[in-house]
């Protein structure tokens, strides 16, 4: 996918609200001994998200592959932005997803937008500033209080595929290793791996999201595996996670958005390949030529009878708590918004635009020596 007439753009989630509250994989977005990082550092409304949106939109027109990498509790703002071509990103530095420089001078370089408010006009707001920060602190408390309970019910759900011994293993097990033949096979790279772990879909403010098209549709194969949770889906993708490594491919491993702790998608760059998970709330639709494993045809269905009605009960109830969990994120998503107002008329803009400017010529002048 192309935006307008210029580089490839990838649509990623660097950071998650999940069943343990905020996972941040941002150590991700970009390795420590990159060529140049920026780190963008100031309060909600100083405009850093269009700080890094407008120099990586520069890139993009001007040929350069770009990720934006969204933020899972407002999805419309950026938390990155990683030129893979020049191996340069702007990250934003501030809560919660502290990044400190470590390389300094080297590598990193703080832009602090702070240093472009009226401070007198910020003191001025200071209680409602304070209180409205408390409130959002508050709400993703509540969020992540119904999240554990998404986790807790989801994995209820998966429980009744074992308990009811109701899975064909051997049969999984042969299909894992034709997974891994198929996608991996004989092909070996001369080289130490490295995984790169980051989210292909969040749980936000606009409830579950992704991007797939962004990270999936370029590749030159895909492989789908659809299936109840708890048939073995994650188990299949994650054969083939470690294979590739064991091949010495470099992986790029998609998380799940509520437990972080499974890969729910593996991407091989060098093979132009991915294994894509396909569930709810998060399917994606084969396209022709796309290989399609259903876990469902290794489950003996007609065991599972007897629980349907409570199979269906913690579906319902696992819905009911998710609904309850985006009702809090977009509720802090809304206070946050009322917090910047208080920042926004307090900026001076026209003084960030030039150093916006100055940041994205010094970029050009490194793309330009090569």
């Amino acid at each position: 996918m192309s935006d307008r007439r210029g580089g490839h753009v990838r649509r990623l989630f660097p950071g998650g609200n999940t069943g343990y509250g905020f996972h941040s994989f941002y150590d991700y977005i970009v390795s420590p001994d990159a060529r140049k990082i920026f780190v963008i550092k100031g309060g909600p409304g100083v405009g850093k998200s269009s700080f890094m949106r407008k120099i990586g939109e520069e890139l993009l027109q001007r040929g350069f592959d770009i990720e934006f990498h969204h933020c899972s509790s407002d999805n419309g703002s950026l938390d990155g932005v990683y030129a893979p071509d020049l191996d340069i990103a702007l990250i934003d530095g501030t809560a919660p997803h502290i990044v400190d420089p470590k390389n300094p001078g080297a590598v990193d370089e703080i832009v602090h937008l702070g240093d472009y408010w009226d401070e007198a006009g910020m003191r001025r707001n200071r209680e409602p500033i304070l209180h409205l920060n408390r409130e959002v602190g508050r709400l993703f408390r509540r969020a992540y209080d119904y999240l554990r309970q998404v986790l807790t019910l989801s994995r209820a759900a998966e429980s009744y595929y074992v308990d009811a011994d109701v899975l064909d293993i051997a049969g999984l097990n042969a299909a894992g290793r034709k997974l891994v033949a198929d996608v991996v096979g004989g092909h070996t790279a001369d080289r130490v791996p490295k995984a790169r772990h980051l989210f292909a879909s969040a749980i936000t403010p606009d409830g579950p999201l992704n991007y797939f098209d962004t990270v999936f549709d370029a590749l030159d194969r895909r492989v789908i595996i659809n299936g109840k949770p708890g048939t073995g889906k994650t188990t299949l993708v994650r054969k083939v996670y470690d294979q590739a490594l064991a091949a010495g491919f470099d992986v790029e491993a998609f998380h799940c958005a509520l437990d972080p702790q499974k890969i729910d998608h593996v991407v091989i760059p060098a093979l132009s390949v991915a294994v894509i998970n396909s569930q709810w709330p998060h399917p994606y639709a084969p396209r022709p030529g796309d290989v399609v494993i259903d876990t469902n045809e290794y489950v003996r269905t007609a065991a599972l009878e007897p629980y349907r009605a409570e199979m269906a009960r913690v579906q319902d109830d696992l819905e009911t708590a998710m609904e309850r969990a985006v009702g809090f994120i977009h509720q802090a998503k809304r206070t946050h918004d009322e917090m910047e107002s208080y920042y926004v008329p307090n900026m001076h803009f026209e003084e960030i635009n030039a150093r916006r400017d100055r940041v994205l010529q010094r970029i050009l002048e490194l793309a330009e020596q090569g």
